[in-house]
């Protein structure tokens, strides 16, 4: 049987703008409806009417978009959305982006056409598709990212004020070329961790080095390679790492294990994220530690009072992070 998705591939759309060219919304680009409608009579697609008719009204189901499943940090958040979840009766379908924008429209469109009672997303990127929810009147939150596209209910950390701890607890240790590995530059999280580290420096009266900062894609493979350039350089070699989140830090930490680099007596290193086994290594790793469970659950309470009163004011919510020093930052 022919899908929504199958026409979202022949008409070379996301699922979402397949779901709003059927459902007659007039903010998709003509052409887009041309190529939808083409794609619909070519491939025969025809709706199942009963099935829609049944899902007029909003299911109990949540659907929680997460940007990374293989970070460790999306589990511990999971949970906590899962235990408000079930305390309201409601099921939460996990869904992971992958941090691919494209996914992530996809799984957007599978909300839409499940007429989920609301969502949960960490977007990948600025989010632009979560409009698409919003016209559909579906309740959203945005947990741990800021979504640049639409202003709905958020669930952040204070992502400057805990990169400046890392950064500052570094100084203090003795540390002064610091160097900075974060983020994708479109993820609101790396440019905060940046503007805190650099905002540590400043405190400091240390100057900004732009040559001790590194983008990487918030994977173990990417932070290998940024580390790798950072050691490798003449002139930008650091005697100290920030490093912007967890998969960042241990891909970070492969690179100067593998290198022969002693920590924390060549190289100082404060992870931000904490790690389940961050203690257990030698030498323990420094991290910054978000409240993730506390993440999870703040989002699914501002969901359910989303979803009682649809009309209130947007909230946004900011939690604390907490530096856990140990051996990885301290100087001897």
């Amino acid at each position: 049987m022919t899908t929504i998705y199958d026409v979202a591939r022949q008409a070379q759309v996301s699922a979402a703008t397949v779901s709003r060219v059927l459902n007659g919304r007039a903010t998709v680009d003509p052409v887009l409806v041309e190529r939808v409608q083409e794609a619909v009579r070519s491939l025969g697609y025809r709706r199942n009417a009963v099935a829609r008719n049944l899902r007029r009204s909003r299911t109990m189901l949540w659907g929680l978009i997460i940007s990374d499943i293989g970070n460790p940090f999306f589990t511990a958040l999971a949970r906590g959305v899962e235990d408000v979840a079930q305390a309201e009766g409601y099921s939460v379908a996990l869904c992971n982006s992958d941090e691919n924008p494209a996914k992530e429209s996809q799984y957007i469109g599978v909300v839409l056409d499940e007429q989920m009672a609301g969502v949960i997303i960490s977007p990948s990127g600025r989010g632009r598709d979560v409009r698409l929810l919003i016209e559909a009147n579906t309740p959203v939150v945005a947990i741990d990212r800021e979504l640049r596209a639409a202003t709905v209910d958020s669930v952040l950390v204070d992502n400057e004020h805990g990169a400046e701890l890392a950064t500052s607890h570094l100084i203090e240790s003795g540390y002064r070329r610091i160097a900075c590995i974060t983020g994708p530059k479109q993820l609101s999280t790396a440019t905060q961790r940046l503007r805190g580290y650099k905002r540590a420096l400043a405190a400091a009266g240390l100057p900004m080095d732009e040559s001790l900062v590194r983008y990487s894609d918030y994977r173990e493979a990417g932070a290998f390679e940024a580390m790798e350039s950072l050691l490798d350089s003449e002139t930008a070699r650091p005697d100290a790492v920030f490093a912007a989140n967890n998969l960042t830090t241990v891909g970070a930490m492969d690179c100067l294990v593998s290198r022969g680099v002693k920590v924390p007596v060549e190289v100082g290193f404060v992870g931000f994220d904490d790690i389940p086994w961050a203690h257990l290594v030698r030498p323990s790793l420094t991290t910054v530690a978000q409240p993730t469970y506390e993440l999870g659950q703040t989002a699914a309470r501002l969901l359910v009072e989303r979803i009682k009163e649809p009309s209130r004011p947007p909230a946004r919510v900011v939690l604390r992070t907490v530096l856990h020093e140990r051996d990885s930052s301290r100087r001897p």
